[in-house]
């Protein structure tokens, strides 16, 4: 088995590090992973989930109780309200950090002391599946690899990638308006690194075989602390080449082929999800051949889930869903419609045209929202996220403006979210159904703080108890979806789906169970309308007994029509 492992990473190693001796490299890294001579090969295009499977996404202070540690605050609220809901935690980075909520890590090895510490987080990781951010293209700036950068000494000294301001960086796809290069004063005078996203987050240099073992060292840890779920942040910027993109580079996709490798070795239950928000077609890359990501983002779903329920036109839904290849058994998506960032538009490259995003901007800076902006290769400025509160987002349409459907609008969105092919993800302030946080956004100046609020756990509270109160309304209808979804088979993550044609104001799909043993027909108004639909476009077989699972209600007269009130959703059932 390690022969054939060996081989495995030497060759991909070779694509990154030409100039290395391979198999010494291999074997410093399975040394790294603890992985011995009698190592098992994990079981091909295993999957890892079933229809069982719900993710909640979270920060460790989203909810707080003063005199008690967040992390403390949070596992007790999930065993309290939600130990029978979900099945995985995302965890956002909850190491120390210097900027960006977490993301701007200054040591991957400790817990932010704020919010607890390890067995916190092991008391979690317990409960549910663990997922972690493997913040794995930037450090911050005020790290300690980072000062040993500035001071010329190891651990730290070419941890970081370097460039000079005369290379030609025109081509490099950017995902922020900030410098791309960053003067800084060394110990060997004035040096440029590279900061793909803000001065205080410097990429790290994979170009050094010494950068890959630390990040090892660092998943070993999370493994043996109980994270079984990787999410590798901002992985397509990983590997930079001055002359090219700098994004989805050849040895970018290698280097995730090895960690995907290595985990699975070390620990065969464990799951790859990278987080690339990028374009469609660039996204499904990080499949591979079912050898790099096991699960990747459906980041085309948010924007264009919220652009269907605000125009009442389901017709570039419809078109991008038809458009998806069902994944392999091993891989699959992971659909969510808010989390901890913006709601980005590059997704929607190709799928929407720029009149019908700029149309989208102006709705939900019309509901509060804010925009993001990235800067292109002419040197121009685009749109490139929404900041809003999805709750926000659906308070109305883009014709009438907000209207009194916000709530019904808002679940109709997670119907479809829940429903369709891959595992689901709900941002913790979507299942209360949060607004926007302009104050926090005052507060901090920065635009993503408006979807990333603090719920004091009192306050929480009493507004879920309140049932008049649509924190509640929302909390005990999403919850209840989720409930009615995890018992079938019909949503297994790779079962069988295929597009419904009902027309643009009806959003439908056919899901059918590995086994075929169960069929669900998902149908959606997304529109402020009253539609009918009628049984016989639905094809439903006569000799089965069709019930509609959110409502109970049975199908009685085959030849007859489904009335939906407006955004109403059914999931009928044999």
């Amino acid at each position: 088995m390690t022969n054939e492992l060996m081989t495995r990473l030497s060759g991909m190693l070779e694509v990154v590090y030409p100039d290395v001796d391979t198999a010494f490299l291999a074997s410093e890294l399975m040394a790294v992973m603890g992985l011995t001579a009698d190592v098992s090969a994990p079981s091909a295009h295993r999957s890892n989930w079933d229809e069982q499977d719900v993710l909640l996404i979270t920060y460790a202070d989203s909810i707080r109780r003063d005199g008690e540690k967040p992390l403390r605050t949070l596992h007790r609220f999930l065993q309290q309200h939600l130990k029978d809901t979900l099945t995985a935690v995302h965890l956002l980075p909850f190491f120390p950090f210097s900027s960006d909520d977490g993301f701007s890590v200054m040591d991957y090895l400790a817990v932010n002391e704020s919010h607890g510490n390890w067995d916190d987080v092991e008391r979690i990781a317990n409960d549910f599946k663990l997922m972690a951010d493997l913040v794995i293209n930037h450090m911050s700036a005020r790290s300690r690899w980072f000062e040993n950068f500035k001071k010329r000494i190891d651990p730290g000294q070419d941890y970081f990638f370097e460039a000079s301001p005369a290379d030609d960086l025109s081509a490099v796809v950017r995902p922020r308006t900030s410098p791309l290069l960053v003067p800084v004063q060394t110990e060997d005078g004035e040096r440029h690194v590279w900061c793909t996203f803000s001065e205080d987050q410097v990429d790290l240099n994979f170009a050094n075989p010494r950068v890959l073992k630390e990040f090892l060292g660092i998943i070993r840890r999370y493994l043996e602390h109980g994270v079984i779920i990787f999410r590798l942040d901002a992985v397509a910027f990983l590997w930079k080449e001055p002359g090219t993109s700098c994004i989805h580079l050849q040895q970018t996709h290698e280097l995730i082929k090895i960690l995907r490798v290595l985990i699975e070795y070390h620990s065969p239950d464990a799951v790859i999800i990278t987080e690339t928000n990028v374009p469609n077609r660039e996204n499904l890359t990080y499949f591979g051949n079912a050898n790099e990501a096991h699960v990747i983002y459906n980041f085309s779903l948010p924007p264009l889930l919220i652009n269907t329920l605000v125009t009442g036109n389901c017709r570039h839904l419809k078109t991008w869903l038809m458009s998806m290849p069902p994944a392999q058994m091993g891989t699959t998506y992971l659909n969510f419609i808010a989390s901890h960032d913006g709601i980005g538009l590059r997704p929607t490259d190709g799928l929407l045209t720029d009149g019908e995003k700029q149309a989208l901007v102006a709705t939900m800076e019309r509901f509060g929202g804010k925009v993001s902006y990235r800067r292109t290769a002419d040197g121009g400025d685009q749109p490139y996220e929404i900041n809003i509160a999805l709750y926000d987002a659906l308070k109305g349409t883009a014709d009438a403006g907000p209207d009194h459907w916000q709530l019904q609008r808002f679940i109709c969105a997670h119907a479809i979210m829940l429903a369709l092919e891959g595992i689901p993800a709900v941002y913790i302030h979507s299942l209360f159904g949060t607004e926007n946080d302009h104050a926090r956004v005052e507060h901090t100046g920065r635009l993503r703080s408006i979807n990333r609020s603090q719920w004091e756990i009192g306050q929480l509270a009493s507004e879920l108890g309140n049932h008049l109160s649509h924190h509640s309304q929302v909390f005990q209808q999403l919850t209840r979806l989720i409930d009615i979804r995890r018992r079938q088979r019909a949503f297994h993550p790779n079962a069988t789906q295929f597009t419904l044609h009902l027309g643009l104001q009806i959003f439908g799909f056919w899901r059918q169970s590995v086994r075929r043993d169960q069929s669900i027909f998902c149908i959606h108004n997304i529109s402020a309308e009253v539609q009918q639909v009628a049984l016989t476009d639905i094809n439903l077989i006569s000799t089965d007994d069709w019930r509609d699972l959110i409502s109970g209600e049975s199908i009685d007269d085959f030849s007859g029509t489904l009335t939906l009130k407006p955004y109403q959703s059914v999931w009928l059932s044999n």
